[in-house]
């Protein structure tokens, strides 16, 4: 077994362990589990490859002091990390903290698969370069409206409220989402909020 087809979950629900592991070793990872942080972070620094697979709500410590203590000890770990269905802001702070990736629960097993699959391809402190410049490029595509429909709705605002700090109806609004999308060759809005949080860190460069 390579080493960087390791996986590295950290959840405190055990249900959700089980499930982990069986379908990921199930095609070819090798997974250690851990139910706490804080016994993840005491070995977090002798981790040399793999993917940390997170959930950002646990009660001994949330994910993003997780996040924060393991960019310390171990910064090129790669990082996904697991939030609530349309927890935006929430998966926005995540990528901002280091995070490659976040994936909405529920979830399906193809695109958890596919996140780790890039998760394990990227460097976690060097390799996103290429991801970023791509991101750019594509939210460059956009239209100064569609831009602020997408930056509207990353900042987690419903489509009555955009319409009415922009002037417009809100199937207008409708319409410049849509549009947005196909421009950024996405299907769904978590691939799009991706897109923007990474163009974001090519405009600090």
């Amino acid at each position: 077994m390579p080493a960087d087809r390791l996986i590295y979950v950290v959840d405190d629900d055990p249900a959700i362990r089980r499930s982990l592991e069986r379908l990921l070793e199930a095609i070819g990872f090798k997974v250690a589990s851990y139910a706490t942080p804080g016994v993840f972070l005491d070995v977090a620094g002798r981790l040399r490859s793999g993917c940390v697979l997170l959930d950002l709500r646990m009660p001994e410590m949330d994910g993003f002091e997780v996040q924060a203590r393991l960019r310390l000890i171990n910064p090129d770990l790669p990082v996904i990390v697991v939030t609530a269905q349309g927890d935006v802001r929430t998966a926005v702070r995540a990528m901002k903290a280091g995070a490659v990736d976040f994936i909405e629960k529920p979830y399906s097993d193809d695109a958890l698969i596919m996140s780790i699959e890039s998760a394990l391809a990227t460097d976690a402190s060097t390799g996103r370069n290429g991801d970023i410049a791509t991101a750019a490029a594509l939210i460059n595509t956009l239209s100064p409206r569609e831009r602020q429909v997408l930056e509207a709705l990353v900042a987690g605002q419903p489509n009555k409220v955009i319409a009415f700090d922009l002037g417009i109806s809100v199937r207008t609004v409708e319409v410049h989402r849509s549009r947005m999308m196909d421009r950024l060759g996405v299907h769904q809005f978590a691939e799009a909020v991706k897109l923007l949080v990474l163009a974001s860190f090519a405009a600090r460069a």
